[in-house]
């Protein structure tokens, strides 16, 4: 058994399926909260930083959707500052492994290959079904 810090956005139903998942999986998770977390850029980043600055976003967040964020055309200190003033705009979930390990997004194969899945294990995709979309949090601090 492995255990895993998870950050997850509260009440949204595709954390809640892959956090599901991972329990079924005989991984013992620890659940945070996305929104709340005292993120700084030097920890974001630990989980962020080999990664495109495209692939930092939530493509579900309203304001990418909208437009009013595009994060192909933003730089790393740009994407940084968006991301830290607005955790809504961070990929989910966020997880950290035992041994300091990270993953960013709930992509199957990666978990898989990262973390190990049950092998009769449901594939999921990111962040919430398309079928029904995530509460928004007005507070986001």
């Amino acid at each position: 058994m492995t255990m895993v810090t998870f950050w997850q956005k509260p009440e949204c139903a595709g954390n809640a399926r892959q956090r599901a998942l991972l329990e079924r999986s005989g991984h013992a998770v620890v659940v945070r909260d996305l929104l709340a977390e005292p993120w700084t850029a030097e920890r974001l980043l630990a989980f962020l930083g080999d990664l495109p600055v495209a692939a930092w976003f939530n493509r579900a967040a309203p304001r990418v959707k909208s437009g009013e964020v595009v994060p192909e055309v933003l730089a790393v200190d740009q994407g940084l500052a968006l991301l830290l003033a607005d955790p809504l705009l961070i990929r989910r979930p966020l997880m950290e492994r035992e041994d300091g390990s990270r993953l960013v997004g709930f992509e199957h194969a990666a978990v898989a290959a990262w973390i190990g899945l049950a092998e009769d294990a449901e594939v999921l995709g990111e962040g919430c079904a398309a079928s029904q979309s995530c509460p928004v949090t007005e507070d986001v601090a």
